[in-house]
């Protein structure tokens, strides 16, 4: 919003907002730094960012409004998806027939003015607000979607027949599907699966318990209630998913995998579900998927230093085996994914062999195994080494013959890009030879080992803070401090002088945004690359505690000493590193 500097000037010292002297002195900084004399005040903190939109809406005769104690109708609250809303800061908070209007910190946000116009095709009218303002529409999302999802639960799960354990037992598979597609059941499921997507979660766990039935939702790694039903809609919602994942409607005494698809809220999310028959009835565990990768890069993931130059430095071999290690659900796929995106060139064949396929890749030869048929990883590996790849992605090394064929796959001219479960990447050498591979291939063939968990980012408004003595000490205990301050100072993330008594910490703090202080996850990583003293361990079989030590030697932080790192750059909390390192 460009407003003429004297203008500006002028109505600042009408309103007795800042003192002359200030203006003046502002003014001479702004003319230096080239920005405003608004954005100066702002950075002085002589004027709040509220404070300047409120003059610039003023000076501009664009109205002001405050939603901080206003109730917006979920339906016209809705017309701007919330993760427009939040990315742009603009909500949708009065509509007509032929307007909608929005208000916005940025009314110069044309290209999200457009994309709303294009969606909700009515004349869109731009309305300055604050922050707090902002916060609390935002916040509305999640009431009224808490209000729909529950009065929906409330009102359809009274319309579900109460059945027995017993008499869904013997009904038939023709009943059971009338069961599902009844219309109480499709709507209390798509409620379940719409608000699971918009709440950002990866997993959706359905318990039976003894009188009711537990839906709790895995959110940034944790998992959280969302809601309890009658235990009446049990049965039909369990039959319900089967029918959407193409299961056996009939079948409740084995377990169950299946997937299905949809789309909402303007993405496509694949549901992988697993069905374990327990003692009060069928748990269901759904895996949301979500299929347009987000255009990832490796510095996002958190990799950072010599970390990143390593995997750089493998990926441009022509042969050879990148792995990661790690347990389930610590972002391994999303890592080779945006490696894999890295080296999606013209002039490569890249084929994966994949359970399940988690993101689609264009000019990606992708394949699904499917164990139930008898075509495996070790199969479908054997088959694409006919296909002519330059690069090969197996989804997972579980056993001996993947093991060997991955191998030999990197040692006859491929890139071999792989995932495998162990807790470190110096675990994964004795994890390999345990499968029955020859040290003196593996070492031909490893080029970097990559292990990997997922902490909790901190939200932007956060608390500040500084370690005590008796917290250093502690944490010394647990990590070697000197060799993380020594990466901090060689990536310049502090001064060359500082100390840890001088480098701040942050802590979680709750706001409108984020209910607990944390928002998305970041990766805490160790990357070991196979030098050639490490070469020499493998071949005498040495152990995963003597290789890690001579990776550290060389340079290699753990993934404890990473997450430390990343605490002092303000991404986490040292207490979340250490209870997602400690499980």
């Amino acid at each position: 919003m460009y407003i003429e500097p004297k203008q500006l000037k002028s109505f600042i010292l009408d309103s007795g907002l800042v003192a002359r002297g200030e203006i003046e002195k502002a003014e001479e900084e702004a003319v230096a730094s080239k920005q405003s004399v608004g954005d100066m005040l702002v950075n002085k903190g002589l004027l709040s960012e509220d404070d300047l939109r409120r003059i610039q809406a003023y000076v501009l005769g664009i109205p002001f409004v405050n939603l901080k104690n206003e109730r917006v109708d979920f339906a016209v609250l809705s017309m701007i998806p919330e993760p427009i809303a939040r990315s742009h800061n603009i909500v949708s908070f009065r509509k007509s027939d032929k307007e909608l209007e929005v208000a916005m910190l940025d009314t110069d946000d044309l290209a999200a003015i457009d994309f709303i116009k294009k969606k909700v095709h009515l004349k869109i009218v731009p309305r300055l607000t604050d922050r707090e303002s902002i916060k609390a529409a935002l916040l509305q999302y999640q009431r009224s979607l808490k209000a729909e999802f529950g009065d929906i639960i409330d009102k359809e799960a009274k319309s579900l027949s109460v059945l027995s354990g017993d008499a869904t037992t013997s009904m038939s598979e023709e009943d059971l599907k009338k069961m599902a597609e009844d219309l109480p059941v499709v709507r209390i499921v798509d409620a379940l699966l719409r608000h699971a997507i918009i709440q950002g979660a990866s997993d959706i766990h359905i318990e039976p318990l003894e009188a009711s039935v537990l839906v709790r939702y895995r959110i940034d790694g944790l998992l959280r209630d969302a809601m309890t039903l009658p235990k009446a809609a049990s049965d039909s919602i369990v039959a319900r998913i089967k029918v959407l994942s193409n299961l056996k409607l009939d079948e409740k005494r084995l377990p169950q995998d299946g997937r299905f698809k949809v789309e909402a809220e303007d993405q496509r999310v694949s549901f992988r579900v697993s069905i374990l028959p327990t003692y009060f009835g069928e748990k269901t565990v759904m895996r949301l998927l979500r299929e347009k990768s987000k255009g990832f890069t490796l510095e996002s993931l958190g990799f950072h230093g010599e970390a990143l130059e390593a995997i750089h430095e493998a990926m441009k071999q022509t042969v050879g085996m990148i792995l990661n290690t790690g347990p389930t659900g610590s972002g391994k796929t999303t890592t080779l994914y945006t490696a894999l995106d890295i080296l999606n060139q013209p002039d490569v064949n890249i084929s994966t062999i994949e359970d399940p396929i988690e993101y689609q890749m264009a000019r990606v030869n992708q394949t699904q195994v499917r164990p139930d048929i008898g075509f495996s990883f070790a199969n479908g590996l054997r088959t694409l080494m006919r296909q002519d790849p330059g690069i090969i992605m197996v989804g997972e090394i579980r056993d001996e013959e993947t093991a060997s064929l991955a191998i030999n796959a990197a040692l006859t001219g491929h890139l071999v890009l792989s995932t495998l479960h162990t807790n470190s990447a110096a675990g994964a050498i004795p994890r390999f030879l345990d499968m029955g591979a020859e040290p003196f291939l593996l070492v031909s063939t490893l080029r970097v080992v990559i292990g990997q968990r997922l902490v909790r980012k901190l939200c932007k408004v956060r608390s500040e803070h500084k370690l005590t003595a008796a917290e250093l000490e502690s944490l010394g205990k647990h990590v070697d401090l000197d060799r993380v301050l020594k990466a901090l100072k060689d990536e310049k993330i502090v001064d060359k002088k500082a100390t840890w008594e001088s480098i701040p910490f942050y802590g979680p703090k709750k706001s409108a945004e984020c209910e607990d202080g944390y928002q998305g996850r970041v990766g805490i990583h160790e990357v070991m690359k196979m030098t050639p003293t490490i070469k020499d361990l493998v071949m005498k079989s040495a152990t995963s505690d003597a290789i890690e030590e001579q990776a550290r030697k060389e340079g290699m932080l753990t993934m404890l000493e990473d997450g430390v790192f990343k605490a002092a750059q303000g991404l986490t909390t040292i207490e979340e590193v250490l209870r997602v390192i400690s499980e």
